[in-house]
């Protein structure tokens, strides 16, 4: 059985610690082989968006645009969808290679035979 993490940030700007830590943590499960599929939700949805992970900064981390470079490269990255409505982000304006889903994808992403779910 093959293992995977499904990866939900929730926290944007407004957490920078905790935003941090779900893309390194993705970044160090791809790097390990992992299949990995994060999910950027509430204020974290900005970082779907072409820019906007320029924006963050975290001293003694490593840079949140190399992350989630680095998540695109190998994994899926997804912005919710009523959190992407809310904030009226639509998939035109998303970085290649981002998508949009909703709830009924995560719940069969996280509930995949072998599949580790983390909350952010």
């Amino acid at each position: 059985m093959a293992r995977s993490m499904v990866i939900k940030v929730t926290a944007g700007l407004d957490a920078p610690e905790r935003c941090n830590q779900a893309f390194t943590v993705a970044a160090a499960a791809l790097a390990s082989g992992v299949p990995v599929s994060l999910w950027l939700t509430g204020e974290a949805s900005w970082f779907g968006l072409p820019g906007r992970a320029k924006e963050f900064s975290l001293p003694e981390a490593v840079p949140l645009t190399d992350l989630l470079d680095a998540v695109l490269a190998g994994g899926r990255v997804t912005v919710c969808t009523q959190c992407a409505a809310r904030r009226s982000i639509t998939p035109g304006d998303l970085i290649d290679g981002v998508r949009i889903a909703g709830a009924p994808t995560f719940v069969e992403e996280a509930l995949a035979e072998g599949a580790q779910a983390l909350v952010y």
